[in-house]
């Protein structure tokens, strides 16, 4: 091909080219589709707010400020003998308008230092007035504004029935006034701690995690049935189990702590023992199949005083040490007694004062003797029973 027909070939080429790039520049394509915004069309329903759903609702408005937060500071020392605070935080509710706050022992424990906020995040300094271990309880008083002490009813002694409705009030993982509800799983419940064994405690299915300590469980009348304090969990978090102190309880021992700052107990001074069966009645020859075994009796003591003696001899029933030779406790004012427990859960509606009737075996002969109840003198002796 000669050059000037090359040439004039690319020309004509790229003219053609150029053409029908403008061609397609000018075609007057479509423009693109608008996106319309589409209305929802699920489906909803024009359902009221059922009955249930506003008991919760109202109890919450009207009783959530009456929950407060209570902190507690602990002060230590660590490796550099510097003082480090330690804090903790649980729940509370308010009971009176003088500023009465009830709360776990557990929360407050031996701090140097507890603190409450309040509703409207007002933060008050808090007093220690009554501690009960035993019962894991507190009760403090703070100096609180009268338009913001909102105290709780607390429900009168009734029976508590399994599968009634309850909601509980507190400050789970710090998440302030979170209410939770559920049932009443179970009633008369006992939960061993280092303070010995916890009676007629409230099983519920009630969210309750770390936080909820001291906070009040209700009814659905808002008034206060328990006061929450331990779950059973594998995790540390809620696993359905949640256990509350009865108000039975805390009705019982309120006027002590308020009056006193400790609960006054009868002092039974039964040291130690062992439930009698049919096994040990066996193999000891004992004169009945049930009662309590008595190996040690505290000397002073109420049941040092109805005659009753420990045992003086030890030996092996099977692999099962024991000390024999002790009286065997079958009642207590008039109540059968068939374990240590049951020694406990006596004690616990006693006073100083109080009169009671003992029955007792000593050997083959049945004993009964009625003593005024005695007291501890000291705060800081303890014993089993």
């Amino acid at each position: 091909m000669a050059r000037k027909e090359f040439v004039l070939l690319v020309l004509t080429s790229s003219f053609l080219s150029a053409g029908l790039v403008l061609f397609l520049l000018r075609w007057p394509f479509p423009p693109p589709a608008r996106a319309e915004q589409m209305e929802q069309q699920g489906i909803s329903f024009d359902t009221p707010i059922s009955e249930d759903e506003e008991v919760n609702i109202r109890i919450y408005r009207e009783l959530s400020r009456s929950v407060v937060n209570v902190t507690s500071t602990t002060l230590r020392l660590n490796f550099w003998l510097q003082v480090i605070p330690e804090r903790g935080t649980g729940s509370g509710f308010i009971i009176s308008r003088e500023g009465h706050i009830v709360t776990n022992n557990h929360v407050v424990s031996d701090s140097d230092e507890v603190e409450v906020t309040l509703f409207d995040d007002t933060n008050l300094k808090a007093q220690v007035v009554g501690r009960d271990r035993a019962n894991d309880l507190v009760l403090l008083k703070v100096d609180c504004p009268p338009d913001k002490c909102r105290p709780m009813r607390l429900a009168e002694e009734s029976a508590l029935m399994v599968g009634q409705t309850v909601l509980a009030i507190g400050n789970p993982f710090g998440l302030e006034r979170t209410l939770t509800t559920g049932i009443i799983s179970s009633v008369g419940r006992s939960l061993e701690t280092e303070y010995g064994v916890m009676e007629d405690l409230i099983q519920t299915d009630a969210a309750i995690n770390p936080g909820n300590s001291g906070g009040p469980l209700l009814n659905t009348r808002g008034e206060v049935i328990g006061v929450n304090f331990a779950i059973y969990s594998k995790s540390g978090e809620s696993a359905g189990i949640g256990f509350a102190v009865s108000v039975s309880t805390l009705r019982r021992i309120l006027p002590d702590l308020i009056e006193f700052g400790k609960v006054i107990r009868a002092w039974i001074g039964i040291v130690a023992g062992r439930p009698v069966g049919r096994r040990l009645a066996e193999g000891l020859d004992l004169p009945v199949t049930e009662g309590f075994l008595i190996e040690q009796v505290a000397s002073g003591s109420s049941a040092d005083l109805a005659g009753l003696r420990g045992g003086n001899r030890r030996v092996f029933l099977g692999y099962t040490p024991l000390i024999i030779g002790g009286d065997i406790l079958v009642s207590m004012d008039g109540t059968p007694i068939l374990s240590g427990r049951d020694i406990l859960r006596i004690r616990e509606r006693t006073k100083p004062g109080d009169e009671m009737e003992f029955v007792y075996y000593r050997g083959g002969q049945k004993l009964v003797k009625k003593v005024e109840l005695v007291g501890l003198q000291g705060s800081e002796r303890r014993f089993r029973f």
